[in-house]
């Protein structure tokens, strides 16, 4: 293939070198035919492939004398590879201009004593590609151009993006820097404006989102269009993103549709994920659980062979709202100062402290990025002390294999040894996928299964995959696949994506379980979220605390389309908060409403009570009370929110979408008080609210001239009540009077007792006489 046809060898430089006219001949590329300015690959069509054909004729008669006793399978299969044989033949590859115009090139040819099987550049300074139309070039002096002077143009041009490109990436790949992954981006901004495709795609998303370039969203629109006409999937994609959510356009949930179909047709995953969410919540579409399983399913099956031995990418889900509500509560990020004081543990010789080190860097997550060789640093120390748990993890490690660590099946073994006569679950699950697969020992199912039991029975989750795997399989054992389901569900609940993934696949075909549409996708949801795009839910919490609330509304905008509910929470809270400027502030509410109901509907509770609230108050919707009420019914009696109660309390208080019921109002005050501790003291307040509301509404419905007259003093008191009531206020009469003359008899002992001011004597001079 040539250059322009090579996506991934588009690092093969060529150098620019020139035929002059008729005598300077020499150069092209392998295998290509470059006819009308479209590049074919060679048919080198023979003697031999005539043959072929004459054998492919004959094949095509016995199959069709055949195909009445084939079901409809096996003949779509067969006309499959019919079709796959008959597009291996293709265009003969033409020379242009030279001494042979317009005769077939000839591969290979023999140029300074070197055979070519492709056209090429060498021989000429302008580095026009370039055939001999007969062996020898050097007898017959034969040869034509494979490419015109436009298409050459064109061809150097594209070199040239792409050498640029792979400068921009190698520095990006390189460097962890933001003031060096900013210079990268400028060789990728220069590669995209030559029409370069991927760095295009590169820079478009760039934009897009504010990363390492200023954000401009009609910018990324314009490119994502350009490479929508150039059938780009990623571009195809972002375009339906935008009219998704009507960022640089107007909001269009069927062009958002087909331009998804179009990005999911050419293989782009993410395109796939949104399509399964919509397929799955019936958004633009009709709720379809088969075509939300297809394209899961999908997704899953690549994110499932991405996931190594290690478990794969650690993703964060933290949440804004949670975070403004509960600022002490933990979100999962590690302090600074914890890392440091860790760190300060470890070089100490804290062998629990380089475990734990180890083992976030070789995750990732929690605030710090994966690195393989400070893990590998962490657990060696640990290791040498003896501690069996990073001997496992070493093990772990050389099994994998990566940049820091070389690929070793033996060292893995001899840790994984160690580890294992310790006792640690960890070696016993290396020590099983040791002998299950034959790595460094030879294949022993026996000894695989004993210490995947080993393994799980303490606990360890790769040792109860495993042992699921091999029920599933029946490697080693009798198939059972009850003993598969238990042992993947323990595996899952100790949160193994493959543990997810294998449940999804026996709920998506009914093995072993009633097949269940609903639970395959939901369990296969979960997988694909576990994707490497999930990393920009850290990028995008990044964005908003270092307050680019814009770049971080993108990013969450688009998490949100793939069905992540965090982003959905997470984009409906800045637009609740008016944080991001790009959204006009008569449209924050409406888009917010739209993002806390697809958050609600995923179970959080939090976001049905957004719902209620803004029903209630009328934001980004008309007051609706009724509507309201639901909500907050909703997540007081599936989550239990006393939020939620307390609501439903005062609705009922003052007769809010419901009819007015004070029973019922204190009734829900109460729960909300046992619901949490937090709802007592604003509950104790509502209480006596409610209480002096009763008294006064039972003094209004009762008249109380009424009541004492029906009242008989007489049968009440008896019949001298009027001699008890006169003794009873003559005793209060003398008690007053005898308090208040005591009170009187004090005043003057008290002025008594008050010292006197002293007077001053007068100077000894004026002393009378003694």
């Amino acid at each position: 293939m040539s250059l322009l046809d090579e996506e991934g060898n588009q690092d093969e430089s060529l150098e620019s070198k020139t035929l002059s006219a008729e005598d300077q001949v020499k150069d092209h590329s392998t295998g290509t035919r470059v006819v009308a300015g479209q590049i074919f690959l060679e048919s080198g069509k023979s003697d031999s492939q005539s043959e072929n054909e004459e054998n492919f004729h004959s094949q095509e008669e016995e199959k069709e004398n055949s195909l009445e006793e084939l079901n409809s399978l096996e003949m779509s299969n067969l006309l499959n590879k019919d079709l796959e044989e008959a597009e291996v033949q293709s265009p003969v590859l033409t020379a242009i201009g030279g001494t042979a115009d317009g005769e077939p090139c000839h591969f290979p040819f023999l140029f300074m004593e070197k055979e070519y099987a492709e056209c090429t550049a060498d021989g000429r300074e302008d580095g026009r590609l370039w055939c001999a139309t007969t062996y020898d070039y050097k007898k017959d002096q034969k040869w034509g151009f494979c490419e015109s002077e436009e298409q050459s143009n064109k061809r150097r041009q594209m070199q040239e993006a792409e050498d640029v490109y792979q400068i921009g990436m190698k520095i990006l790949n390189e460097s962890s820097k933001k003031a060096q992954k900013k210079v990268a981006y400028q060789y990728l901004l220069k590669a995209a404006d030559m029409n370069h495709t991927k760095a295009m795609e590169k820079v478009s998303y760039a934009l897009l989102f504010g990363d390492y370039l200023k954000q401009n969203i009609q910018s990324s629109k314009e490119l994502f269009e350009k490479l929508t006409e150039e059938g780009s999937p990623k571009g195809q994609m972002a375009l339906g993103f935008l009219y998704a959510s009507g960022l640089g356009v107007n909001s269009s949930q069927a062009k958002a549709l087909v331009y998804y179909t179009f990005g999911a047709l050419g293989g782009n995953l993410i395109a796939h994920m949104i399509l399964g969410y919509r397929y799955w919540a019936g958004i633009g579409v009709l709720q379809s659980c088969e075509s939300a399983l297809t394209h899961y399913r999908l997704v899953a099956n690549h994110v499932a062979s991405d996931i190594s031995l290690t478990g794969g990418t650690v993703v964060q889900r933290i949440r804004l709202a949670d975070e403004v509500e509960n600022p002490g509560m933990a979100s999962g990020m590690l302090e600074e100062d914890l890392i440091q004081y860790y760190q300060f543990l470890a070089e100490k010789g804290d062998v629990q402290a380089q475990v734990g080190l180890g083992q976030l860097h070789l995750h990732g997550g929690r605030g710090v990025e994966q690195n393989h060789q400070r893990a590998f640093e962490y657990f060696n120390q640990a290791a040498n002390a003896g501690n069996s748990h990073a001997m496992a993890f070493l093990g772990k490690m050389y099994s994998e294999g990566s940049d820091v660590v070389p690929q070793s099946n033996e060292t893995a073994l001899q840790y994984f040894k160690k580890a294992a006569d310790m006792g640690n679950p960890v070696g016993q699950s290396g020590l099983g996928m040791a002998y299950l697969y034959g790595r460094g020992v030879p294949v022993n199912y026996e000894l695989a299964l004993k210490y995947f039991q080993k393994a799980a029975e303490q606990g360890w989750v790769d040792g109860q995959l495993q042992l699921g795997s091999m029920y599933y399989n029946g490697i080693g054992v009798k198939k059972d696949y009850k003993q598969a389901l238990k042992y993947f569900n323990l595996a899952s609940q100790g949160g193994h994506i493959l543990a997810f993934y294998n449940l999804a696949q026996m709920h998506a075909t009914g093995t072993g379980v009633m097949r269940s549409c609903h639970t395959a996708v939901e369990l296969f949801k979960n997988v694909c979220e576990r994707g490497r795009w999930s990393e920009r839910l850290m990028t995008a919490y990044n964005s908003y605390k270092d307050g680019d609330s814009n770049s971080a509304v993108v990013q969450y905008l688009l998490l949100a389309e793939q069905g992540y509910e965090v982003a959905q929470s997470n984009a409906a809270f800045i637009l609740d908060q008016k944080e991001a400027s790009i959204v006009g502030e008569n449209e924050t509410y409406p888009r917010a409403l739209l993002h806390w109901n697809r958050a609600a509907s995923q179970g959080y509770t939090v976001a049905r009570i957004k719902l209620g609230d803004y029903h209630f108050y009328g934001f980004g919707t008309d007051v609706d009370y009724e509507t309201a009420f639901i909500h907050y019914r909703l997540a007081s009696e599936q989550q239990h929110s006393a939020q939620a109660m307390f609501n439903l309390g005062y609705m009922h208080e003052k007769g809010l979408g419901i009819k007015q019921d004070i029973h019922l109002a204190k009734r829900f005050y109460d729960m909300a008080a046992e619901a949490s501790p937090d709802a007592q003291v604003p509950v104790f307040l509502a209480l006596c609210k409610l209480g002096v509301i009763y008294s006064l509404q039972y003094i209004r419905e009762i008249n109380i001239r009424e009541a004492f007259s029906h009242i008989d003093m007489d049968q009440l008191l008896g019949p001298e009540w009027d001699l008890y009531l006169m003794t009873i206020i003559a005793l209060l009469l003398g008690t007053i009077i005898a308090y208040r003359q005591r009170q009187h008899q004090a005043i003057p002992r008290a002025a008594g007792l008050r010292p006197a001011v002293p007077q001053q004597e007068p100077p000894p001079e004026h002393q009378p006489p003694q």
